[in-house]
């Protein structure tokens, strides 16, 4: 799942030298296992376990699930069952602190990072390679302003430069389904953003928004080509009409 479409009509954000400076260290990365009894997780502070349990026992009731309203078949999201199977759907908790955008903006940049030095574990695809940065001290009624902010700065570069894309979550998010615009599946008990690999499979999300859908045709090119044209085959488009 991606939110990122709406973000193209919003201003590149700048900010000082000296808040971009600010230094920034990711966590080590948690496993949803990791949160049982005396997992890797025991070790963290208190409000980050419970808020990182929060976000598992959501991914697990609500996102690995189908539901009636989302418009289609399957889980909510996909990809996720398949990144939780393979072991590569990772959290991370991380504090906003007294710090502005800027400080996630370079949060972030450390996360992209280090998804793009994991690779696959078994030298397969990294398509569902993940990592959820979980802000867990980050109120939910500043979560757009933040986040909206930090992915004004880097969602079009990471693309562009690196086939990253970002995702938004967090109690309040409008952003709707792509086969239901009632249905809100953004909305995350806790604030955080995802960090994977751009997909061919993408294009639905960008398909209203024609600069990223621009983006994406450079990136996939003949494969994505063969990936719409896949579409159009499961419709009557080409039917002919008396």
């Amino acid at each position: 799942m991606s939110t990122l479409g709406h973000l193209m009509d919003r201003s590149r954000v700048r900010y000082p030298s000296s808040e971009a400076a600010m230094s920034t260290q990711t966590t080590d990365l948690v496993l949803l296992e990791d949160l049982e009894s005396n997992g890797k997780a025991s070790g963290l502070a208190p409000r980050d376990r419970e808020a990182l349990q929060a976000v598992a026992d959501w991914i697990n009731d609500f996102i690995l699930e189908p539901n009636d309203e989302l418009g289609r078949p399957g889980p909510v999201c996909p990809f996720m069952p398949t990144s939780v199977e393979r072991r590569t759907m990772w959290l991370a908790p991380e504090h906003i602190g007294g710090g502005s955008a800027a400080h996630v903006v370079e949060l972030m940049n450390s996360y992209k990072r280090r998804l793009l030095d994991v690779g696959s574990p078994d030298g397969g695809d990294t398509d569902y390679d993940v990592i959820t940065v979980v802000f867990t001290d980050l109120p939910a009624d500043r979560a757009q302003d933040v986040f909206d902010d930090v992915l004004g700065e880097i969602a079009v570069p990471s693309y562009v430069e690196d086939g990253i894309v970002f995702g938004p979550f967090y109690n309040g998010n409008q952003a709707t389904a792509i086969y239901n615009n009632g249905f809100r599946p953004f909305q995350s008990p806790v604030p955080f953003i995802f960090v994977r690999h751009g997909v061919v499979s993408d294009w639905k999300f960008f398909v209203d928004q024609e600069e990223w859908l621009t983006l994406w045709a450079r990136r996939f090119g003949e494969q994505g080509v063969d990936a719409l044209a896949a579409e159009l085959r499961r419709h009557p488009w080409n039917s002919r009409r008396d």
